[in-house]
C-alpha cells in the first residue's frame, strides 16, 4: 500500500481550506515552518506541486484541487469513525445554501433543528451564486445541480414565483383599481392580469441572469406578452428584490421560501392571482460515501420534514 507520510494530509487539508500557511499552523498549534516542511514532504513523495506561491497569494494547482478532493473524504470518515469508537455523539456538518434560503427560511427554523438534534453541530456556509460540490466547500448543500460524479441528489422542491406587495401599497392598489375586495381583484387579475403593468414592479437578475424575464414569463403563464413601458426596479438578487417589496417600491415576484402566508412577518401580501411555476429545481447534494454518517442523516431528515411547508 503506497500511503503517502499519514502527518501531512491534514496539514494540506488546513492550508488548503484555510488558503494560509499561518492560519494552519495556528489551528493545528504547530509553527509555520513546521506547516511548510509537511507541505513539502508531501509534495516531493507525490512528485507534484500543490500550491502556487505568489507573494501572499496562495492557490491550489490542479493537481492540488483534485488531491484535496480526493483525500477530503476519506479523511472526514476516519474522523467519524474515531469520534464513534470513542463514544463521542458532538457531530459538526457544513451545509451551503443559497443567501436568500439562508435567511428567508433556513435561519428561522434553525431552532427547531438544535432542539430536535442538539449535538448537531451546523455551520452555514452561504453563497450568492451556485456553489462547488466539493468537501472543501462543504459536507452538505442545497443546490439546483443535479447530477456530478461521486455524489447523490435528493429533489427538495421546485420553485414557485407569485407576486406581492406591502400593506399599505396593497391598498394604494385596490383604490387604484376601484375594487374593495380580495374577491374582487382576484376578479380583475384572471381576467386582465396586464393590469399589474400599470404599477411599478421590481424584478431581479440573479434567478433567470436577465432583468424583466421574472415577469415575462409570469405574463406568459397568463397567456400574455410582457407589456411595454413598465416601470421597472431593477436589482441583483432576489433578496434585494423582497426587501424593496416591503418597503413600498412596487410589486415583486418572490417564492416560496421567502413567504410565510400564515404569519407574514415581513408585511407582504400575496396579490390573489396565478403563480409562475419556476424551472428551478433544488436538491439536497452530499458525496455518496458519506451517505451513512450520522450528522447527514440527521440533517437530510430534518429538510426532507421541514419541506411539507413548501409542498
Amino acid at each position: 500500500m503506497n500511503l503517502p507520510p499519514l502527518k501531512t494530509l491534514p496539514v494540506f487539508e488546513a492550508v488548503a481550506r484555510l488558503n494560509s500557511f499561518s492560519l494552519a499552523a495556528n489551528e493545528l498549534h504547530i509553527t509555520q515552518s513546521a506547516v511548510s516542511h509537511h507541505i513539502k514532504t508531501l509534495e516531493d513523495h507525490l512528485g507534484e506541486q500543490l500550491f502556487i506561491r505568489s507573494g501572499r497569494k496562495l492557490e491550489l494547482t490542479t493537481e492540488g484541487k483534485l488531491y484535496l478532493d480526493n483525500i477530503t473524504g476519506s479523511l472526514n470518515q476516519i474522523a467519524r469513525a474515531t469520534e464513534n469508537v470513542k463514544g463521542v455523539t458532538e457531530t459538526k456538518l457544513r451545509l451551503a445554501v443559497y443567501s436568500s434560503f439562508a435567511v428567508y427560511w433556513l435561519i428561522p427554523r434553525l431552532p427547531n433543528l438544535k432542539r430536535q438534534y442538539p449535538n448537531l453541530d451546523l455551520t452555514i456556509e452561504m453563497t450568492f451564486s451556485e456553489p462547488e460540490l466539493s468537501d472543501r466547500t462543504a459536507d452538505c448543500f442545497i443546490t439546483i445541480e443535479s447530477e456530478k460524479r461521486g455524489f447523490d441528489f435528493e429533489w427538495f422542491y421546485t420553485e414557485r414565483l407569485f407576486p406581492v406587495c406591502n400593506q399599505s401599497f396593497y391598498q394604494e392598489l385596490l383604490s387604484e383599481l376601484n375594487v374593495f375586495s380580495d374577491k374582487e381583484l382576484q376578479h380583475e387579475l384572471k381576467t386582465n392580469p396586464e393590469i399589474l403593468a400599470r404599477f411599478p414592479l421590481i424584478t431581479s437578475y440573479s434567478m433567470y441572469e436577465s432583468y424583466a424575464e421574472d415577469w415575462r414569463r409570469w405574463f406568459k403563464e397568463q397567456g400574455k406578452e410582457l407589456p411595454d413601458d413598465i416601470n421597472f426596479h431593477r436589482f441583483s438578487h432576489l433578496m434585494l428584490a423582497h426587501e424593496a417589496a416591503a418597503h413600498s417600491l412596487g410589486i415583486a415576484l418572490v417564492n416560496d421560501y421567502m413567504f410565510n402566508e400564515n404569519d407574514p412577518k415581513d408585511g407582504l401580501i400575496k396579490l390573489p392571482c396565478v403563480a409562475h411555476n419556476a424551472e428551478d429545481r433544488f436538491y439536497i447534494a452530499y458525496k455518496h460515501s458519506r451517505r451513512h454518517e450520522p450528522a447527514l442523516k440527521q440533517l437530510r431528515h430534518w429538510l426532507r420534514n421541514e419541506l411539507n411547508e413548501l409542498t
